[in-house]
């Protein structure tokens, strides 16, 4: 449940502030997505810390595979993770729809193919994941602040805007707004975001395998991106 309600949460967070941003930056792309940003930055480390406790707070599938490759997380458990993110997400999508008085499920229109887009999705779902695996090595308590700050940069630095997440990703596909992505878009970001899964595993384990691992709050001590472990 507490995966489902952050996802949930999490989505209608983007696609909520998407629409309110276009509708108010008058046909200004870049302060729509200024403002598509800013909300997102901010919901971001406050669902980690309301959820962490009772979830680890993934709101993400390829949180919970890195989980299954590097720690792992039962498979079992993680099938119903990722169940309950996607569910989550579509209702996210849903909800913002019903609070701006839209059509509750669309199909959008929004073009986001191409090589440089799925590139930029592995980076995106990379840098992610380094964010959570290295804030952990040191610093645990800052991971939320970070993943915040870093799906922020990523929605400016990268080609495809930073979504970083399947269930985000599927989920988007069913507003025709803003935060949206044409359905042919989806299955390129989401192979590229597994391959930065698989890289990921494969390669952070060694990269930050040494040093002191500072441990996480009691609170925080679950199967949470504050836990990932090498």
């Amino acid at each position: 449940m507490a995966e489902g309600i952050g996802t949930a949460l999490l989505v209608a967070v983007v696609v909520g502030s998407g629409i309110m941003a276009a509708a108010l930056a008058a046909g200004n792309s870049a302060v729509a997505l200024l403002g598509n940003t800013l909300a997102t930055g901010a919901a971001l480390p406050v669902l980690i810390l309301v959820f962490g406790p009772l979830s680890g707070a993934h709101f993400n599938p390829a949180v919970t595979l890195y989980f299954v490759a590097r720690r792992g997380f039962p498979i079992r458990d993680a099938l119903v993770y990722v169940v309950a993110q996607v569910i989550g997400a579509i209702g996210g999508t849903i909800l913002a729809h019903a609070m701006f008085g839209l059509d509750l499920l669309q199909v959008s229109h929004h073009d986001r193919g191409g090589v440089g887009r799925m590139l930029g999705e592995f980076v995106a779902t990379a840098t992610l994941l380094a964010t959570i695996v290295g804030t952990d090595r040191r610093n645990p308590a800052a991971t939320p602040f970070a993943v915040g700050l870093v799906i922020s940069a990523g929605y400016w630095f990268t080609s495809s805007t930073s979504f970083a997440n399947p269930a985000v990703t599927i989920a988007r596909s069913l507003s025709d707004s803003f935060a949206g992505i044409a359905p042919g878009s989806v299955p390129g970001f989401i192979v590229a975001q597994i391959a930065a899964v698989a890289v990921a595993a494969a390669a952070f384990g060694w990269l930050f395998s040494e040093g002191p691992r500072v441990e996480a709050s009691a609170a925080l001590d679950r199967p949470s991106p504050a836990r990932l472990e090498s």
